[in-house]
């Protein structure tokens, strides 16, 4: 059975796409910590356990990661952009990258933020925006 980050990357579940390339998409955080809190997945694994991955997805997935990071620090306020691996909640590989001004805001117990439709389109194009002219 496909995870639901498989139904995003098929578009049977709608998302606020921030970029993609061929083998990886990445999207907004429908229950974020912070403005701009995306998700990268792969696309064409569903491997549970990142470390599972063989050496060169794993880099590849760094490096898009990477490249997101700098086109969200560009897009968003903040000071740096933090990224965790928990994968607890979804059997399929993923990195959280969260805006951050403090340690604090890499807390995943703490409240999530509640944003409308405008403001879910408005991140991701920004974002986009950069991702795309990096």
């Amino acid at each position: 059975m496909a995870t639901i980050f498989t139904k995003i990357v098929k578009g049977e579940i709608p998302s606020w796409k921030v970029a993609e390339s061929e083998d990886f998409y990445a999207f907004l955080d429908i229950s974020p910590l912070a403005k701009g809190h995306t998700l990268v997945v792969p696309k064409h694994t569903e491997e549970d356990y990142i470390f599972n991955l063989d050496a060169d997805s794993y880099i590849a997935l760094m490096a898009f990661s990477r490249k997101l990071a700098i086109a969200m620090k560009r897009a968003i306020p903040c000071k740096r952009i933090g990224m965790a691996v928990l994968g607890m909640e979804v059997p399929h590989t993923h990195v959280h990258l969260v805006p951050m001004n403090s340690e604090a805001d890499m807390d995943f117990r703490a409240s999530r933020l509640s944003l409308d439709a405008k403001e879910y389109k408005q991140i991701a194009d920004s974002i986009a925006k950069e991702f795309n002219n990096e």
